[in-house]
């Protein structure tokens, strides 16, 4: 990378944080670390939640994701405006009338503490597992920019993320998002216009999307149905997509705090609706939009020598392992299946090359779909865009996790540590206890990262599954305690936890795609919290006999 795309790296990324310092400024209290003393307009509130949700990894690793299965992941979020509209009708008046730090003080005013303790420590679980991921995919770029060992540089992006959400609390991360978001969308449209432009004389956006057509990377709607019947297994499709993205839009948005965090600060409930609502409305298309790059990308590399391996940091560790020779031997072939134009070949070869790879390294995921967004932007950006492309990802990294750990941070002093530990405190000690919940997730997290490269699947997908096998279940016990007030906390707390594991036996077992997951989760903790409550009905009838 270039001194100028360097020195616009270091200026964005300073400034940001300069800014989010300067605007972090609140009273040093619950009201103001966390919810930024309910304050922020609707506007703050939509990028807050989108900044949240877009995380680096949806940046780094969509594009990836449509390059190698198409542009069929655009499905996944078809339930989401209409779980915003329910969210926005029933879920959030609850919480502005309640005034609540945290979703689940609503479930002990509900059911009793003992729910809300376990629905807690499921969002815990899952928010800090996928928060852990979260930091390995700005790890990956500093990693191939500065050729570190990703461990080490899993430390270091940690360690500055912990400082940038210690100094400034919930009103940091929402102004940050701001302009985060603004210059999210600028770069993005910026690449698209780059692939295109790189492209042979004659072959426009048009022309583009027609060629990535042909090779099925526009398969935006899928069915799921096949000659067999209706696939299960399949990960994304129309159905999957608008039930399973339903009830997973449902749960993250109503029910994970790192999400309905950000619209506890809004001032009024009107605002927090407008932000969700508009959310909503914007989120499919700019998914649509960042897939639609990888599609480009894809294109791209039809007319272009693609690398045999995206991830340039592995091909050269792989230099020094016995299996040098063999590898550079592949290369070598695939290079010119490339000149004759023999795409069937080319694939062989990469698949051959990775195959190899996983001999060196047999420890090691090779898949490099995380990697082929970040080497189109290395090789082919012009000089200063790279630096901003790369402050974009650092930036939507932090603004994400920053707010994922101060959402962790919130459950943890409001759902445990006020509730078990020490009950009165003054409020600068719930301040200064709440930047130490901080770091410690923040060390927790950084932990998760460094099993991160071994994870087996493209980033975004994988945050997916991890959310997927705990959000129907909290999701059930939420829409029990809004709908079905005839079950108690006894039932509902013995179903979730069955229900839990369930769900984890489903997974494990492979036989259902993941966003299926969400429902059946929801379904179990509802069908086995009737029988729960009949049950103790029961015994309760029989006693009084």
């Amino acid at each position: 990378m270039s001194l100028i795309d360097w020195l616009i790296l270091i200026i964005v990324l300073l400034g940001i944080i300069v800014y989010g310092i300067y605007k972090s400024r609140t009273s040093k209290n619950l009201d103001g670390y966390f919810l930024s003393n309910r304050s922020m307009p609707w506007y703050l509130v939509l990028l807050s939640i989108m900044g949240t949700q877009a995380s680096a990894i949806t940046y780094l690793t969509g594009p990836g994701q449509a390059y190698t299965d198409g542009m069929r992941f655009v499905q996944y979020y078809f339930g989401l405006p209409l779980a915003m509209i329910v969210i926005s009708i029933f879920f959030v008046p609850v919480y502005s009338k309640l005034k609540v730090y945290t979703a689940y003080e609503f479930l002990e005013n509900r059911f009793d503490i003992k729910t809300r303790t376990f629905t807690a420590f499921l969002f815990l679980l899952s928010r800090g597992l996928s928060t852990g991921v979260s930091i390995f995919a700005p790890s990956i770029i500093l990693s191939s920019l500065m050729g570190w060992n990703i461990y080490y540089t899993n430390i270091v992006m940690g360690g500055l993320l912990i400082i940038y959400t210690m100094s400034g609390g919930a009103k940091a991360v929402a102004y940050t998002q701001k302009l985060q978001m603004i210059i999210v969308f600028i770069s993005l449209f910026l690449i698209g216009y780059i692939a295109v432009s790189l492209l042979p004389a004659g072959i426009g956006f048009k022309e583009a999307i027609k060629e990535a057509g042909s090779y099925g990377k526009m398969n935006v709607i899928t069915t799921g149905f096949t000659k067999n019947g209706f696939d299960w297994k399949d990960k994304y499709n129309l159905w999957s997509g608008i039930i399973g993205g339903f009830f997973l839009a449902l749960s993250y948005f109503g029910t994970d705090h790192s999400q309905v965090g950000r619209y506890l600060t809004a001032k009024n409930l009107s605002e927090s609706r407008k932000g969700l609502l508009m959310n909503g409305l914007v989120k499919v298309p700019m998914q649509f939009f960042i897939l639609l790059i990888g599609a480009l990308i894809f294109t791209f590399y039809l007319y272009h020598k693609a690398p045999v391996y995206f991830d340039n940091t592995k091909m050269l560790e792989a230099q020094h392992t016995p299996y040098a020779a063999n590898l550079n031997n592949i290369e070598s072939k695939y290079n010119a299946a490339f000149k004759d134009n023999d795409k069937a070949a080319s694939d062989l070869y990469r698949q051959q090359y990775k195959e190899e790879l996983q001999k060196a390294f047999p420890h090691d995921d090779t898949n490099d779909a995380n990697f082929i967004f970040l080497r189109f932007v290395k090789d082919n950006l012009p000089i200063g865009l790279i630096g901003l492309l790369f402050a974009v990802i650092f930036l939507s990294a932090w603004g994400s996790i920053a707010a994922a750990l101060n959402s962790l941070a919130a459950c943890s002093v409001v759902d445990f540590h006020k509730q078990f530990f020490v009950k009165n405190e003054s409020s600068l000690d719930d301040y200064k206890v709440s930047q130490w919940y901080t770091f410690g997730w923040g060390i927790f997290c950084i932990i998760i990262a460094m099993f991160a490269h071994n994870i087996g699947n493209s980033l975004i997908e994988a945050v997916n599954i991890l959310g997927s096998i705990f959000y129907g279940v909290i999701l059930g016990v939420f829409l029990i305690a809004f709908w079905i007030k005839w079950i108690k906390g006894n039932a509902v707390f013995y179903s979730a936890i069955i229900s839990e594991i369930a769900v984890i036996f489903i997974y494990r077992a492979n036989i259902i795609s993941f966003l299926w997951l969400n429902v059946i989760g929801v379904l179990l903790v509802i069908f086995t919290g009737v029988i729960f409550q009949f049950l103790i009905n029961k015994k309760v009838i029989s006693l009084l006999q």
